[in-house]
Order: structure tokens, then C-alpha cells, then sequence
């Protein structure tokens, strides 16, 4: 039985206190294009990427969504009750990003008690789930990733729903039938299309067009919906109707998650496939035995300031707490921007090292998350980089359970083991807050673009891939492998919803979308805002690296035009392009933020360009 309601709580808007107004962007890390324009006539809700002011804000990819969560508030729902519906409208208009087949992890700030809280709402494997899960019993090799995506076996048990009816029914002041309603009107009343919609539908056409309802829903006349045109989703419609209606039961017990347990077992695939679509082995009393647990966050104090995000099956919290501990042992000099993008790069390759090595779901693994996030670790670790070189990678993990961790500072850091990065890169990101001072940062997926593809009949959402997270084999000959697959485990996930404060209080609310990438993403807006004087607007647009224990780096094409290029280069550091992925341009996530200001007001700012631009809302705006 659901947890009685509360009533709106009626609090005095709390003044948060945060740091000076940031000073101006140093120039070396450029805004990026202009936001596109709303579709004119469209009826669309503009596509602001910055907005600022007061009685609280919402941010996230989709004009739609952010405008649905916006109107929660309006009605005097909470940032909980605003993300719900913000959420349900994104698995709407983002379908191959979110949705109720996929999972996901929310953090909360109660403004009453001053807690930050978490829900781990990702996806579990089924109970048949062996290590050898994804190894071909007829040639006793891996799976290829194609093959593995493209099968029942990709798909775990959803927990976004269930995250939805937990925060709601801990935290928020409305009904599961109330949060949906926003999504149910755009999925009846249809969506304009825009180019990263039509892309992503383009990108997945193949494999799309092998799945019978996948098919029917998003390649109307056999190719992808035209840019400008209007999308109706009416099954999906009806699926929230059903769930405003019979409440989650339905999904957790009921018909609907045996519908999923079918589409898992049984791949709806057109007649004579030209593509092996595997059966799968998920049930639905993997699905009805499902939990979404609420757990407390990892935490790092980084200059004085408290940051908070998502604990194991996530590496987000462990990887971003350490390098932040990592970078605290430094000066992270606006003035010289060379040494500081040395800096950022360094620690980041250092953390992953030992996110690969020790972190997996802590139901299964002796994960040392306190250890990872310590200051003693991180300054231990810090002691490899040097100001005048670039560690070779990959770089050896440490060992966080002995003395020192392990590392005894080398002069050269011994080498380690790379590993191949698979995880999906479209997943979203939203942020809300409510006029009590409460936030939410919630980061949730269906994993790579498109999913499993399979689409469950008549019920107008796809299926994750979330399965595939796991490592098909182990990583590290003769040591154990903590994201290996095993019945009723979370694969390791990069998700990293990030919640600062200051003085206890609301400072930043940052996440994004991007595979492995959200880690340095994260990362990388936390130091453009707290050590290189970018204003929140800055640090998001600004053009982006991802190093992740590789050889070389990932960067966008900006990154690689910023003047520092030559210095880094000297220091040994290695550029490539970052793959198109789909995208209409080589890009590294779709980043979303608040940030509260000193005279108590909160900037909603997004993307200006990455993913088409987001959108950022408040109820009360300023100039």
C-alpha cells in the first residue's frame, strides 16, 4: 500500500546562500552556437537555455518536458512532484533516451531537514543471469555488442517507474496520476519533431525496422518521422492512462510486466528478420520482485563545499569524488589554463583507473566507496601527476584498502588495464527546484540510443539495453571483476547527479546525459565553475574533453581549437575527435544545471547548442 500523501508543506522561501557573482568567462573556453529557434506556429514552449528567478525552476533537453514540470509548480507541487512529471513527459518526446523501460538514479534535497537522499532506480538482471550471460554457447566467445543490444538478453529488469512511485510517495505532494498527466497530453496531442529526434530515429532505422511494433511506431512509411512534423505516441498515451489509473501494480505484478517479460522472451520481430534478435530470459517475477531502494549518497567536501551524488551500482559519485579529492591537493589556476586542463585531465584518468578496477553493485562486491572518497586516498593518488608530463595510460588502479592505497608514488606510475567503453550514450538529464528550497538532480536512461529496440506491443515504449553494461568477460587477468553479470545484480552504471551545497545549503545541481563520459562531464562543469571562474551558463557550454584511463583523449572539435592545444600537446597529453555517435555533430554530452544565487533567486540553465539546446524554465522570471 502507498504511503499516505502529505499536503503541500506552505514554507518561507529560504534566501540560499552561494558564492559572488562568477566574473566573466577567461575567453579560452568559448560559448558554444546559438540555441535553434522554436518551430514557428509550432505551439512549442520556447527553447531558452538560461533562465533566472524565483518560486523555482526546472531544466532539461525538451521545451515540452521542462514546460510540463514547470506547470507542477505553478500548482504548488514540490521539485520531487515536478521531476516525476518532467520525467514522464521526457519518456515521451525523448523516447530513445528515457522512459518506463529503463532505469535510472535520483538525488533529493529536503530543505526541511537539510538531507540529501538517493534512489537507486537501476535496472537489475533476471534471475537466470549467469557470468556467462553473454558468451555464445556455440563458439564459447563473447557476444559482439551489436549482437548483445540487439537481444532479450540486453534487457533488465525497468526501475524507472518504480523510482517515480518511491520519490512521490517519500518525498512528493501529488498522485503517480497527477505526475503523468503532462506526459499523457503530449503523447495524445503530439510533439514537433526536430532535427535530434529525426537523427536519432535515422541512426537506428536498421535495426528499428526488424522489430514489428518499433517499426510501426517511429518509421511511419518506413523511414523516420520529417523534421517539422508532428509525433503521436497514443499507445504510450494510453499506457499512462492504464498506470494513472491501477497505479504501479500493474507494471510490478500485473499485466504490463508480463507484457515486458514477453517482449523480452520473445522478440517481436517482422516476418523473416534479417537480423538475430536472442531471446532473453527475464520473467515477470524478475519484474513484480523489483526494488527501487533509497540509500545515502556518497559525499566529498571540495574548498569548503559539500558534493553529493550517487553511490554504487553508479561509479558517478565514487569517480567525481575522487578526482575532486585528487584536484584539492592542487591549485587549479584560472590564469593558467593549460596547467589547469592538465590537472583536470590527470585526475580524471587516475579515478577511472580505479572505477574499472572496484566499483560494481555493493550487493555483490566488497566496494570501498568510503575509501575511494577519502582525502587521505585521493591525496595518495594525487602524488602521480606531475606538472611537467602527462602519465601514460592505461594508468594502474590503486589499492584503497591498504595503507597509502597502494601507490607509494612512483616516478613512473605502473601500467595498467584498459577496457573497452560500451555504455550507451543517450541518456537524460533533469533538474528541479520548488519555492521550499527543495532539489532534485535526476539522471535516467534506457541506455544507448534506441535501446534494446524492441518495443513492447501496443504499449508505445522501448525496452533498455542496460544488460550490456556488464562486462561479457572479465577485465583484469588473475583479480576479480566487480561488473561481471549474476542474477538480480545492477551492472555498473557512469550516472552522476551531482547536488553541492554550501553552508548546507542548495549551491549547484548539475548532471548529465553521455555514457562514460557523464563522469568527466560532471567533473568538468564543476571545474569550470568552482575553479576556473565560469558562471553556470559558461561552464556548460563550454567545449569539452573526456579522458577515461585512455591512451588518448576525447574532445569535442572546439576543444581541440582552444589556444592551450600546443601546451597540452607538450606535455605529452594525446587528442582525437570524439565519434558523431549519432549526433548531429561530435559532441560529449547534454548537461543540465541550477545554481542558487545570493539574493535567493536560482539560474536554470542547458545546453545552448549540444543535443538540438535545452531548455531551462522559472516560475517567477527576471532579467
Amino acid at each position: 500500500m502507498s504511503a499516505p500523501r502529505r499536503t503541500p508543506r506552505r514554507r518561507p522561501v529560504t534566501v540560499v546562500a552561494a558564492l559572488a557573482t562568477a566574473v566573466a568567462l577567461t575567453g579560452t573556453l568559448t560559448a558554444a552556437r546559438a540555441a535553434p529557434a522554436p518551430a514557428s506556429g509550432s505551439g512549442q514552449p520556447p527553447r531558452e537555455p538560461v533562465a533566472t528567478g524565483y518560486g523555482g525552476a526546472v531544466a532539461s533537453v525538451s521545451p515540452d518536458a521542462t514546460q510540463t514540470g514547470l506547470d507542477v509548480l505553478k500548482h504548488g507541487g514540490n521539485a520531487v512532484d515536478a521531476a516525476v512529471a518532467t520525467a514522464a513527459a521526457l519518456g515521451v518526446v525523448e523516447p530513445y533516451s528515457a522512459g518506463i523501460g529503463g532505469g535510472g538514479f535520483f538525488v533529493y534535497y529536503n530543505a526541511r531537514t537539510h538531507k540529501v537522499s538517493t534512489i537507486d532506480g537501476r535496472e537489475s538482471g533476471p534471475a537466470a543471469m549467469t557470468t556467462n550471460w553473454f558468451i555464445d554457447p556455440a563458439t564459447g566467445k563473447p557476444l559482439s555488442f551489436t549482437d548483445a543490444v540487439n537481444s532479450g538478453l540486453s534487457v533488465g529488469v525497468p526501475g524507472t517507474l518504480k523510482t517515480w512511485t518511491t520519490a512521490l510517495d517519500d518525498w512528493g505532494t501529488i498522485s503517480l496520476k497527477k505526475a503523468l498527466q503532462g506526459g499523457i497530453d503530449i503523447a495524445s496531442n503530439g510533439f514537433v519533431v526536430d532535427p535530434t529526434f529525426n537523427s536519432f530515429t535515422a541512426m537506428n532505422q536498421a535495426r528499428f525496422s526488424q522489430i514489428a511494433p518499433t517499426a510501426q511506431l517511429f518509421l511511419p512509411n518506413g523511414a523516420a518521422p520529417p523534421v517539422g512534423s508532428v509525433f503521436k505516441n497514443p499507445d504510450l498515451a494510453n499506457t499512462y492512462k492504464l498506470l494513472a489509473e491501477e497505479g504501479p501494480g500493474l507494471f510490478y505484478g500485473g499485466e504490463l510486466g508480463q507484457e515486458v517479460a514477453n517482449t523480452s522472451q520473445h522478440p517481436p520481430t517482422i516476418p523473416n528478420p534479417t537480423m538475430n534478435f536472442r531471446p532473453g530470459q527475464l520473467t515477470a517475477a524478475d519484474i513484480a520482485g523489483y526494488t527501487a531502494p533509497v540509500q545515502a549518497p556518497t559525499h566529498v567536501d571540495y574548498k569548503g563545499l559539500d558534493v553529493y551524488s550517487i553511490a554504487p551500482p553508479s561509479s558517478g559519485g565514487t569517480t567525481v569524488g575522487e578526482a575532486l579529492n585528487i584536484l584539492s591537493n592542487f591549485d587549479v589556476d584560472p590564469g593558467d589554463q593549460v596547467q589547469a586542463l592538465h590537472l583536470y585531465d590527470e585526475a580524471s584518468k587516475i579515478a577511472f583507473a580505479d572505477r574499472n578496477r572496484w566499483v560494481g553493485d555493493a550487493n555483490f562486491n566488497d566496494v570501498p566507496t568510503e575509501q575511494l572518497t577519502s582525502k587521505v586516498y585521493g591525496k595518495d593518488r594525487a602524488c602521480l601527476i606531475s606538472p611537467t608530463s602527462t602519465l601514460a595510460a592505461p594508468v594502474a588502479p590503486g589499492n584503497p584498502f591498504a595503507p597509502g592505497g597502494g601507490t607509494q608514488c612512483p616516478s613512473t606510475a605502473p601500467t595498467g588495464t584498459s577496457y573497452a567503453d560500451t555504455e550507451g550514450l543517450s541518456t537524460t538529464h533533469l533538474v528541479t527546484a520548488d519555492k521550499w528550497g527543495d532539489v532534485v538532480s535526476y539522471t535516467l536512461t534506457i541506455e544507448q540510443t534506441g535501446g534494446s529496440a524492441m518495443t513492447v506491443p501496443g504499449r508505445g515504449f522501448l525496452l533498455n539495453n542496460e544488460m550490456t553494461d556488464f562486462d561479457f568477460t572479465p577485465l583484469f587477468p588473475g583479480v576479480p571483476d566487480p561488473n561481471l553479470p549474476a542474477a538480480f545484480k545492477r551492472p555498473r552504471s557512469a550516472m552522476s547527479p551531482t547536488i553541492v551545497l554550501k553552508d548546507g545549503r542548495p549551491f549547484i545541481a548539475v548532471g548529465s546525459p553521455g555514457g562514460a563520459t557523464i563522469i568527466t562531464t560532471v567533473l568538468q562543469i564543476l571545474v569550470n565553475r568552482l575553479d576556473l571562474g565560469m558562471n553556470l551558463e559558461q561552464a556548460i557550454a563550454a567545449p569539452r574533453a573526456s579522458q577515461r584511463n585512455a591512451a588518448s583523449t576525447f574532445a569535442e572539435p572546439a576543444f581541440l581549437n582552444l589556444p592551450e592545444i600546443p601546451g597540452l600537446e607538450a606535455l605529452g597529453e594525446k587528442f582525437t575527435l570524439v565519434p558523431p555517435s549519432g549526433t548531429p555533430t561530435p559532441e560529449i554530452g547534454a548537461a543540465t544545471g541550477l545554481e542558487f544565487l545570493p539574493n535567493g533567486a536560482v539560474e536554470a540553465a542547458a545546453e545552448p547548442a549540444r543535443r538540438g539546446g535545452g531548455a531551462a524554465a522559472v516560475v517567477h522570471p527576471v532579467r
